[in-house]
């Protein structure tokens, strides 16, 4: 059995939820915070890849990354990096395509937290990124894990818009999900059965876990 699609789709996951986190973190704080009428705009941008087909993403999203574009040309010929068709690809792509699934969790999050504790500690002298990483993340620890973990799981499990900006590069873009439609189209169905339960079952143990951290949590403070 070939796990290199396994190890290729879980590269991508760990890396996407690593990038979406640093990226994710100030938008959702931002949000969590500003009054700015700007405010549903921003949010319903930031949730169209939860909505939009993932073929419709994948499109804008191959157009803007192709050498045809000012973006795509300007990574080709300056930087020598091709964005369609590889691995690199597959990032930006995943990043565009789990966004929500890491920002919402965190807006949530900062914004059940109790503002007098926040307030606390901008009067003891914190700084506004001390005050998230030493304040509000640690007591939002549900919130958190769960953004992560569903990123991850959520990038495990991509198809539509990998397949259109990576397509199906052995060892370059060909992830699990890819691999698992590939067997289907040539009727190898015994392969296709033990890639999807692989599949199957990695969704649920996230699945599990996560449910079973909030369950632990709720318990610890007697929610």
């Amino acid at each position: 059995m070939n796990y290199e699609p396994f190890i290729l789709s879980f590269k991508l996951a760990s890396l996407t939820a690593f990038i979406l986190f640093i990226m994710g973190l100030p938008l959702a704080w931002y949000l969590s915070q500003t009054k700015s009428k700007l405010k549903p705009f921003i949010e319903s941008l930031t949730a169209l890849p939860i909505v939009l087909p993932p073929s419709v993403l994948g499109f804008y999203i191959l157009w803007t990354l192709s050498a045809s574009s000012p973006i795509g040309s300007f990574f080709e010929e300056y930087l020598g990096v091709k964005l369609v068709f590889s691995f690199t690809g597959l990032v930006v792509a995943s990043c565009f395509y789990s966004l929500p699934f890491m920002v919402q969790p965190l807006q949530n999050g900062f914004e059940s937290l109790n503002k007098n504790m926040l307030e606390a500690s901008y009067i003891a002298g914190k700084s506004r990124l001390q005050t998230i990483f030493l304040v509000a993340l640690p007591n939002m620890k549900q919130s958190l894990i769960t953004a992560i973990i569903i990123t991850f799981a959520h990038t495990v499990g991509e198809f539509g818009v990998v397949l259109m900006v990576g397509g199906s590069i052995p060892g370059e873009t060909k992830v699990a999900s890819v691999a698992i439609y590939e067997m289907v189209e040539i009727m190898d169905y015994s392969a296709a059965h033990v890639y999807s339960a692989i599949m199957l079952g990695i969704s649920f143990i996230v699945l599990l876990s996560v449910y079973s951290f909030n369950a632990k949590q709720k318990r610890k403070f007697g929610l």
